[in-house]
């Protein structure tokens, strides 16, 4: 990784205790918490790393995969995770003290978040994730170079199912190991399996409504929900109030805020998987209309297309051949049908609802600031 957020490499460096950051009141910190979760997670990798190259050499890819994986992203996750606990601990002794151990143990989140990016690319048969290629093709072109037998293809599925699989594995070693305290950790518990359990069932939820199960635009909320919306904003948030022995009011704050904002990122996530640009998101703008994304997007226009537009969706979305005069009359129908401009209108909606939601949070006025800028970040973007 390059910039601000740090970096992810690979080594065979002892365990370094967490550094201890001072806090910096008032400020959002987004750079600050940044830099922290891409230490942590360099730092927890490179053990990783050391251990499977101890095994043997050629588990070294797996882990490097898993690194590259860690690389990317906005860090979102973490940043409401920790940005839910500071909200909840105003005033408390010991937050300066155990800030380093929280920036460690929402880290975790972003090994989750890994393991679903990987599944979902093989579940879609997606070629390419930020800007590289899709752990499944990777590990299937590793096959070929290699002059393996059998299936290349094969090979790279099972690989990155398996490379899923470890992430998730390593979030909860992660968590564990962060260095919070005991009961910290047992009151995180709950909310941390509450959160994997609902992004897996999401998972199946959007594979059963690709294939005609969960119909129409409450179908697509439903799987946005759970696939993505509720792990990105509701639970991190609760997450850090676990953390920080927040009370129920808190919570339940932290469950309006999440949900409509969790749901507004994801409909970003949806328009510019079609409308985005490929240099800034790192992802083809094709290839959710070539893997059939049943997104919300889609489910209003079959609402209002006609004979003609319905025809279209059924030739050419899903259609991994479909060519470049087809993807462009797929955009025009989502433009022409009202579907573009009514999901940015939905987008806008829960946007303010969550921003009035955190308005009315019984939490420290520097995280209502900050929690308001992640907002507006997480929903009006261009990656």
């Amino acid at each position: 990784m390059t910039g601000d957020t740090g970096s992810v490499t690979a080594g065979t460096q002892r365990r370094q205790p967490p550094v201890r950051v001072p806090i910096e009141p008032g400020a959002a910190d987004v750079e600050r918490v940044r830099a922290a979760v891409a230490a942590a997670l360099a730092g927890f990798l490179a053990e990783q790393r050391q251990t499977l190259a101890a095994m043997d050499d050629s588990l070294v890819p797996v882990v490097d995969e898993v690194c590259a994986l860690a690389e990317g992203g906005k860090r979102l996750r973490p940043l409401f995770a920790y940005w839910g606990w500071r909200g909840a601990t105003a005033g408390a002794a010991g937050v300066a003290e155990a800030d380093a151990d929280v920036l460690r143990a929402v880290s975790a989140v972003e090994f989750v978040h890994a393991s679903a990016l990987v599944h979902d690319d093989v579940m879609d048969g997606a070629l390419t994730r930020r800007g590289r290629p899709a752990t499944h093709i990777g590990f299937a072109t590793r096959h070929v170079d290699a002059g393996l037998h059998g299936d290349a293809t094969g090979f790279g599925v099972g690989a990155a199912i398996l490379v899923g699989d470890l992430a998730l594995v390593w979030s909860d070693e992660l968590l564990r190991r962060s260095g919070i305290s005991a009961p910290a950790l047992a009151r995180a518990r709950g909310v941390w399996d509450t959160m994997r359990t609902e992004v897996t069932a999401g998972q199946y939820l959007d594979l059963l409504r690709a294939d005609g199960g969960l119909p129409g635009p409450g179908g697509a909320l439903t799987v946005a929900r759970y696939k993505s919306a509720g792990y990105t904003v509701q639970r991190p948030l609760q997450l850090g109030a676990a953390i920080a022995g927040a009370g129920p009011d808190v919570s339940e704050a932290y469950t309006a805020i999440g949900l409509p904002l969790g749901e507004a990122f994801q409909l970003r996530d949806d328009v510019l998987g079609v409308f985005g640009d490929p240099a800034v998101t790192g992802k083809s703008v094709d290839d959710d209309l070539r893997e059939g994304k049943q997104t919300l997007l889609i489910a209003l226009a079959e609402e209002r297309a006609d004979e003609a537009g319905l025809r279209l969706l059924s030739r050419a979305l899903g259609d991994p051949d479909a060519g470049p005069e087809q993807l462009a009359a797929l955009r025009t129908l989502l433009e022409e049908t009202g579907a573009r401009t009514r999901v940015e209108e939905r987008i806008a909606d829960r946007t303010a609802v969550a921003r009035a939601a955190i308005a009315a949070a019984p939490i420290s006025d520097e995280a209502r600031a900050a929690l308001d800028a992640l907002a507006v970040a997480a929903t009006i973007r261009t990656a």
